[in-house]
């Protein structure tokens, strides 16, 4: 892994995990940032030895959106470059061959939930804060949010958040099922790496065909999931470890009813 300025990566076991380090702009993202979570996220997709990721952010914020000072400054083709800059950093999360669980600590605004809406699943903290708030600026998100809101959240619970610009506990998106879990502070990045180490634990080709066949599931054609899923349960079937572990179960059912 690289060295970066914005954020870090720290590997530990199978387990990567991604801290956002502008904590006095509540993780706000500039340029820079924008580039290093993209290296960051490509890197880890394509390491073997990395099993899930979870990512979060230092302080108060896990991502406050993009940095408006640096927004501010661009001129409209740097805009436009940093826009498609953008759609390859969520691409990189979203994408990922690994799965992404956000630890969502603070404030997670505008690029911030663009983001969390790239992951896989969801934990965040009682005071944790969700919203889309682009339209109190005159624009609109620029990083998928239109469309990853009304994937993740139906359309009229993501046109309210589009058209208000509300900001809204993260709890309240638990029964919309974008949040799986809030939880106590001290409690956040626990649970998180809990839930990365147990999926890190599981078969890699496994854990990468769920992953795309999820995926598939919230845009593409039913016949096509359900021909994907045979294609990978098959494979995995024939697999070395697929094998192993079916006729150990088989093995131990069987000595189970032997046993008095």
């Amino acid at each position: 892994m690289g060295t970066y300025r914005t954020l870090t990566v720290e590997i530990s076991g199978r387990v990567a995990v991604v801290t956002f380090r502008r904590a006095d702009q509540l993780n706000a993202m500039n340029r820079l940032m924008q580039g290093e979570i993209t290296e960051a996220f490509e890197a880890l997709s394509a390491d073997a030895d990395v099993g899930a990721i979870v990512v979060t952010g230092e302080g108060r914020g896990f991502m406050a959106g993009a940095d408006i000072k640096d927004y501010a400054a661009q001129t409209a083709p740097e805009f436009d470059t940093f826009q498609a800059a953008g759609m390859r950093m969520y691409a990189a999360i979203e994408n990922n061959r690994k799965p992404v669980i956000a630890a969502v600590n603070g404030f997670a605004l505008g690029g911030g939930m663009e983001l969390v809406l790239c992951c896989d699943i969801v934990i965040a903290n009682q005071f944790a804060k969700l919203g889309l708030p682009e339209i109190k600026l005159g624009l609109i998100p620029g990083g998928g949010g239109t469309q990853r809101s009304v994937a993740k959240l139906g359309r009229n619970r993501a046109n309210l958040l589009l058209m208000t610009g509300a900001i809204v506990p993260a709890s309240e998106f638990v029964g919309a099922g974008l949040v799986n879990e809030i939880v106590d502070v001290d409690k956040l990045m626990p649970r998180a790496l809990e839930l990365a180490e147990m999926i890190a634990a599981e078969p890699a080709a496994a854990i990468e065909g769920l992953k795309a066949l999820t995926a598939h599931a919230v845009s593409g054609e039913l016949a096509d999931g359900l021909a994907m899923e045979r294609d990978i349960l098959g494979g995995l079937y024939r697999s070395e470890i697929g094998q192993r572990r079916v006729k150990e179960f088989a093995e131990r059912s069987v000595a189970k009813k032997a046993s008095p």
